[in-house]
């Protein structure tokens, strides 16, 4: 005979919120147990003389929640197959909501689990906050919120706030994303005669009157990334749909391909405006302005592309998001585990050459070459190009030239140069600018973002030589090189 668990919500609150269907199905029971007898709705239902087997020692008793869940599940399951008719488990609010033991119970085999619903504590703080959950609340569970589910932002209710410990816990989470004097609300004891709801400065959140088993918070998050992003895409889409525009709906793959490079090139010119140091050290709101517009731009390049390939029927944005999630979860195993302890890293240098190491062998296992160089793009600029095959051939364990041999190498070929020419020359200039290269890596940066700055401050410099020029009314183009040079010096004081 298979063995039966009604399962019953007991509510929020008192017996008076105790749906009519829990109700009769406690009473027609003859055997009930509760998760837990701290609940209002189990004080009031005992004193009106009906019994029930709590299982709150196994809170007591277990080193953590998944322990006393597994004892609790066994107790009833164990009852269940021994009783000769339906066991009544009650579980406070609505067993369909964050209830992980009627989880459990459901995937147990030979369990008939029927289950009769609550008011859960949600409903009621939705109802006493004033807020409609289908505007997009959500709700988390104190022990376990983390970073990813605050990003997702929007009205969020936060349960299970049950101790000072706890609260401040989510007191130092929330003062991530949002300001000490954000307001949120406490919300305890709701449907009791003492309950209290309470709005007030985040940074005062755990300083007041201790929480219970009966608290919960709630704080408008706003609009996240992720909310954010999403309207994003419906935006791409909607230009590429019926009805969109024009020049969208004509692009393609390949029509897209020079606006992304531009894009790239515009996201790296408003960075190298950063000052060095940055992201530590003053900032100036004019500069991230522009890093955070062209940074726009960039984005609106994938999710086109991601857009089209959705039409195509290859992958989608969603798709993109998680493989790049995925991909740098298995790069970084010194962070999110290593079994195996083969990836440990102390310091940059060895997280470059385990994800070196880590790329190879996808490669390989997807049916490709183990090779560490195949896949550097051949279409980088030359620096960039040259700085990707050190590191790569650096990562495979290849020694490099220390920045003494390199100086030396720079040095012997810039001889050279002054006595031969053609293909010689050519020669030596890319081993030159290869020793360049080398150096810049050794020096912890690369030599084409080396060599663009330079660029940036040459232009800057002539433009002040322009100047100069023009006050003065001298035609450049004219000017004898000893004068060019005389000018140059006094626009900038150097040469």
């Amino acid at each position: 005979m298979t063995a039966r668990v009604v399962v019953v919500g007991l509510g929020p609150a008192g017996a008076d919120l105790l749906l009519p269907a829990a109700r009769r199905a406690l009473e027609d029971a003859s055997l009930r147990f509760v998760r837990t007898a701290r609940h209002p709705a189990v004080e009031e239902l005992t004193a009106e003389g009906m019994n029930f087997v709590s299982l709150d020692h196994h809170y007591d008793a277990a080193p953590d929640l998944d322990v006393a869940y597994a004892a609790i599940v066994a107790d009833v399951e164990h009852a269940a197959r021994a009783a000769g008719s339906a066991v009544a488990y009650a579980v406070p609010g609505n067993p369909g909501v964050a209830e992980r033991t009627v989880v459990m119970l459901r995937a147990l085999d030979g369990i008939d689990v029927e289950v009769i619903p609550g008011l859960s504590f949600a409903e009621l703080a939705w109802a006493r906050l004033g807020v409609d959950p289908l505007g997009g609340g959500r709700i988390a569970d104190a022990r376990t919120l983390d970073r990813e589910t605050l990003l997702l932002g929007g009205p969020l209710l936060i349960s299970q706030c049950d101790s000072p410990a706890v609260l401040s816990d989510v007191k130092l989470a929330l003062l991530e994303s949002l300001p000490p004097d954000a307001p949120v609300t406490i919300a305890s004891r709701l449907g009791l005669s003492d309950e209290r709801v309470e709005t007030l400065a985040l940074e005062d959140l755990d300083r007041g009157d201790p929480p219970d088993h009966l608290t919960s918070v709630y704080v408008d998050l706003g609009a996240a990334p992720g909310a954010e992003f999403a309207r994003f895409v419906a935006l791409i889409e909607r230009l590429r749909g019926p009805g969109g525009c024009p020049w969208d709906a004509e692009q393609t793959h390949h029509t897209l391909t020079r606006h992304l490079v531009e894009e790239a090139y515009e996201v790296i010119e408003a960075l190298e405006a950063l000052p060095p140091e940055a992201p530590d050290g003053p900032v100036d709101p004019a500069v991230y302005a522009r890093v955070e517009d062209e940074l726009g731009d960039l984005t609106a390049q994938v999710v086109f592309h991601a857009t089209l390939a959705r039409e195509a029927g290859a992958f989608t944005t969603t798709d993109v998001l998680s493989g790049i999630h995925e991909k740098l979860v298995r790069r970084h195993p010194h962070v999110f585990g290593d079994p195996t302890g083969r990836w440990q890293a102390e310091g940059a240098g060895e997280v470059m050459r385990n994800w070196e190491q880590i790329k190879a062998e996808e490669k390989a296992s997807a049916g490709g070459v183990k090779s560490f160089v195949a896949d550097v793009p051949a279409g980088l600029p030359a620096l960039l190009y040259a700085h990707k095959l050190l590191r790569k051939a650096s990562s495979a364990g290849l020694p490099a030239m220390s920045i003494g041999e390199a100086a030396g190498a720079i040095g012997r070929a810039a001889t050279r140069l002054e006595v031969v020419d053609g293909q010689e020359a050519v020669t030596l200039v890319g081993d030159l600018l290869a020793a360049v290269a080398l150096v810049a890596r050794e020096k912890g940066f690369d030599a084409e973002t080396a060599l663009r700055a330079w660029g940036a401050r040459f232009r800057e410099r002539f433009l002040a030589l322009e100047a100069l020029a023009a006050e003065r009314g001298l035609d450049l183009g004219a000017l004898p090189p000893d004068t060019m040079g005389a000018l140059w010096i006094e626009s900038h004081g150097t040469r």
